[in-house]
């Protein structure tokens, strides 16, 4: 505002200073400037000041115009000549409208769906503009659209010609061999994609994919590191996944002579993430192997804090293997006290007293766990504890039954499809997502026939003792579960 005020002051200022000054030079007072004479041919002229002034304007007013025509003169030359004039220019511009209006066209026509329409527009956008590099990005994915894929690659490759669109170039190329199923040379693709440029989220994904799927842990591992770097990932989530790649990678070469490479691969998954218990489950295996159990207890119990599970159970049980019920039993109760609430806790106690044949403890430990989470293991926990106790066979049977129909209960479930895996993998063996297996409770879409011998072994121990019942029993159990079978199989049969 005072800026504003400022400069119309300022303009005011000079208008009235110019108006004083031509009204002074025109006036009698007139003393700084007299009149000018200027003699020709013998004649004398007088000029006043305002005239002299008048005249000089005129003077320079016409040498504008003087240069201004030969300008003109010249541009007509050149016109001539061929060079390119205000003309030529005129007739550019015009063209340039009618190809980038055709380019916008065909965008749209993209955007709608229109194959054949933006195949169309990108040709006419291409004969006006003659900008490759504009036009052929839209002809190939109209190309594509319109189900032209020869003609979609064939863009592409001119596209790699050019090094300002190499990368488009590859990248569709790339995305056209992923959607025929030809991975080998989509990673390729990919790597080279990656090489032109690292920055880009989705090369990274694609490539970390790719890789993944070719079981290329340690390039995978290097991908999601340059992931990081650019900024494409949080750190918390780039330990987990290095965790897993690294994992999977010592996992693959355990069996080979670089054994040792491997258990260094696997404490390094290890201490990047500690609660991924299959890492914790192959430290633990290569601790018990080397005699190293306070190692191995160590790494189960910082698992079992944050993720109980069956499989650390089970190499818990490994580490304590031969030592006598009262120390078995002593070790158990310190890896129940890092998550004493949780269901896996309580299973994994029931079954420890199981093996020992302590019922009673048994069905404490066990609480209300097969009422409030019925499923096949907890169920035949009850019905072992109920075996044990010398329960009638009827009583026994009918927990047997209710486990047949009963969920499974936690599996290894993706998060990404939902797709059930009976062991953990690094990626879904269905959608080849990485680091989405968890575990967790799963809806049963069929009926499991398994009594959970995979997940209780004490269990069947007792279930199969020798004592003339348990034939009877098994045979009671398999007409049962044949029973059912039928029942579910004719369900199955009215709803179709």
């Amino acid at each position: 505002m005072l800026i504003s005020l400022f400069r119309l002051s300022l303009f005011l200022m000079i208008v009235m200073v110019f108006a004083w000054g031509v009204s002074y030079l025109a006036s009698d007072e007139n003393k700084i400037i007299g009149s000018t004479i200027i003699e020709i041919s013998g004649f004398e002229y007088s000029i006043s000041p305002m005239q002299l002034l008048i005249i000089l304007v005129l003077i320079i007013l016409a040498a504008w115009i003087f240069l201004r025509l030969i300008s003109l003169f010249l541009a007509i030359l050149r016109f001539i000549n061929g060079d390119e004039t205000a003309v030529s220019r005129y007739f550019d511009r015009n063209r340039e409208r009618k190809g980038f209006r055709a380019l916008s066209e065909g965008m749209m026509a993209l955007a709608s769906g229109e194959g054949s329409i933006a195949l169309s527009k990108a040709k006419r956008a291409e004969k006006y503009l003659k900008k490759p590099s504009l036009t052929n990005l839209l002809a190939a994915q109209a190309a594509e659209i319109a189900g032209e894929a020869k003609h979609a690659e064939e863009i592409y490759k001119e596209l790699i010609l050019d090094p300002t669109t190499r990368f488009v170039g590859v990248r569709g190329i790339m995305k056209k061999r992923l959607s025929e199923g030809d991975t080998d040379t989509a990673l390729k693709l990919a790597k080279k994609a990656f090489s032109l440029k690292p920055k880009h989220e989705e090369t990274q994904d694609v490539l970390i994919s790719l890789q993944t799927l070719d079981s290329d842990w340690r390039g995978a591992r290097k991908t999601l590191s340059a992931k990081l770097k650019y900024g494409n990932l949080p750190r918390d989530i780039h330990k987990r996944r290095d965790a897993v790649l690294a994992l999977s990678e010592a996992a693959e070469i355990i069996e080979t002579d670089k054994r040792i490479d491997a258990q260094v691969m696997a404490i390094e998954a290890n201490r990047l993430s500690p609660d991924l218990v299959p890492a914790a489950v192959l430290v633990a295996k290569e601790y018990l192997a080397d005699d190293k159990k306070k190692n191995a207890i160590k790494v189960i119990k910082k698992a079992w804090e944050s993720q109980p599970h069956p499989d650390l159970a089970a190499i818990y049980s490994e580490i304590y293997e031969g030592e006598s019920p009262e120390d078995r039993e002593k070790g158990f109760k310190l890896l129940a006290k890092m998550n004493p609430k949780h269901v896996e806790t309580k299973t994994m106690m029931a079954e420890m007293y199981l093996q020992a044949e302590d019922f009673p403890n048994a069905r404490r430990s066990l609480g209300d766990s097969y009422e409030i989470m019925p499923n096949v293991r907890t169920l035949t926990l009850i019905a072992a504890i109920e075996k044990g106790e010398g329960a009638d066979d009827s009583v026994i049977r009918k927990w047997l039954t209710k486990a047949l129909s009963a969920p499974r209960g936690p599996q290894w479930v993706c998060e990404n499809c939902s797709t059930a895996h009976s062991v953990w993998r690094p990626t879904c063996f269905n959608c080849n997502a990485l680091d989405t297996l968890t575990w967790m409770d799963v809806p049963e879409t069929k009926a499991e026939v398994a009594l959970g011998n995979e997940r209780a072994p004490f269990v069947l121990d007792v279930l199969n003792s020798n004592d003339g019942k348990a034939d009877q029993l098994d045979l009671d159990v398999e007409e049962d579960l044949t029973e059912f079978e039928n029942s579910k199989n004719d369900n199955d049969g009215s709803k179709s």
